[in-house]
C-alpha cells in the first residue's frame, strides 16, 4: 500500500517542499546518491572501478519546464565527460541522461538537440550514453528520440520498463544487432490500462522481456537486483559471450552481490549525483520496504 503513495508523491511539488526542507542527515541521502556535485561522484567512481566495477553517471533531475533549465543539465553532462577524460576514468564508462531534464515537454526539438550534444561529447572522450524511460506518456517520444540519435550514434542505448503492457512490441523492434537495451521493472506510479500492477505480473512480464533480449542480436543490460532475476538471467544467456550482456545494480543497493557477480561478469553500477534528487530518492523508498525504514530510522536515531 505504501508504495503507491510513495510513488505519487515523488510528483508531488508540496511532498517535495516538505521532504527536502527537513533536515535529513547526511548519510539517509547518501544510500542512494553519490554527491551534490560532480567532484563527489568521481569519488564514489573511483572506489567502484577499483573494486572492478564499471558505472554509469545519472545527472539527476526531471520535468524540466524551462529552457535555461534544460541548457544546465547539458552543460552539466559535458563538464562530467570532460572531467572523466581527464581523470583517466572515461573509457568503458556510460551516461544515463534522462530527456524530461532535457526539455522533453518544451516545444520543439530542444532535448534532442541537447541530446546531440551530450552524444557527440560523449563519444569523442570514449564513452557511451542510455537514455533513462520515465512515465508512460514520454515513451513514443523517447524512443523517437531514439532512432534519430542512432543514425549518427548507434552505440545509444535505451532503458525499457518491464511492468509497461506495451514493453514486449518495443523489445522485439530494439533487438538488432548492435542495439542497446536496459530492461528495468519500472519505478513510476502508472495506471492498471497500461501497466501491469502486481508484483507476479510485472516479474513474468521481466523474463518475457529477458528471454526476447538474450534471443535477440543486440546488447542486453540486466537491470535487477532480484536475486531470483538474476539466476534466470544466467541460464539465458548460457551460450552467449561474456562480452555480449551485463547486469546493472543501483548505487548502495546490494553492493556486495555487486562485487561478487564482477568476479566473471561485467557489472555495472547507476550512480547518480546532484542536489535535486527528490523524485529519484522517493522513487528508492517505493521499491522496497526496507529503504523506508532506513529512511524513517534515521530520525528516531538522531
Amino acid at each position: 500500500m505504501l508504495s503507491p503513495l510513495l510513488l505519487a508523491a515523488a510528483r508531488s511539488e508540496r511532498m517535495r517542499g516538505l521532504v527536502t526542507s527537513v533536515p535529513l542527515t547526511r548519510g539517509v541521502v547518501d544510500r542512494f546518491v553519490a554527491g551534490d556535485d560532480l567532484e563527489a561522484a568521481l569519488g564514489a567512481v573511483r572506489g567502484l572501478r577499483d573494486g572492478g566495477l564499471r558505472v554509469t553517471l545519472d545527472h539527476l533531475g526531471e520535468d524540466t519546464r524551462e529552457a535555461a533549465q534544460a541548457e544546465t543539465t547539458r552543460d552539466a553532462y559535458l563538464r562530467m565527460f570532460a572531467a572523466f577524460d581527464e581523470c583517466g576514468l572515461a573509457a568503458g564508462a556510460d551516461a544515463s541522461v534522462k530527456l524530461s531534464a532535457l526539455g522533453q515537454a518544451l516545444p520543439g526539438q530542444l532535448a534532442l538537440d541537447h541530446a546531440r550534444e551530450i552524444c557527440a561529447a560523449a563519444g569523442r572522450v570514449g564513452m557511451t550514453v542510455t537514455l533513462d524511460m520515465e512515465d508512460h506518456t514520454t515513451v513514443d517520444s523517447t524512443l523517437e528520440t531514439l532512432g534519430k540519435l542512432r543514425t549518427d550514434f548507434p552505440w545509444v542505448g535505451v532503458a525499457v520498463q518491464a511492468m509497461l503492457r506495451r514493453s514486449d512490441g518495443d523489445l522485439r523492434d530494439l533487438v538488432g544487432d548492435g542495439s542497446r537495451v536496459r530492461l528495468v521493472k519500472g519505478a513510476y506510479a502508472e495506471p492498471a490500462s497500461v501497466a501491469f500492477q502486481s508484483r507476479h505480473e510485472v516479474d513474468r512480464a521481466y523474463v518475457r522481456g529477458l528471454r526476447l533480449l538474450m534471443e535477440g542480436d543486440g546488447y542486453p543490460m540486466i537491470a535487477s537486483h532480484d536475486p531470483r532475476i538474476i539466476e534466470i538471467a544466467l541460464a539465458l544467456a548460457a551460450g552467449r559471450s561474456p562480452s555480449s550482456y551485463e547486469f546493472q545494480m543501483l548505487y548502495g543497493i546490494r553492493a556486495a552481490e555487486q562485487r561478487r557477480l564482477a568476479e566473471d561478469h561485467r557489472m555495472r553500477v547507476y550512480v547518480p549525483y546532484g542536489a535535486d534528487w527528490y523524485g529519484y530518492f522517493m522513487r528508492r523508498l517505493a521499491e522496497r520496504p526496507a529503504n523506508l525504514v532506513f529512511f524513517l530510522r534515521s530520525f528516531v536515531s538522531r
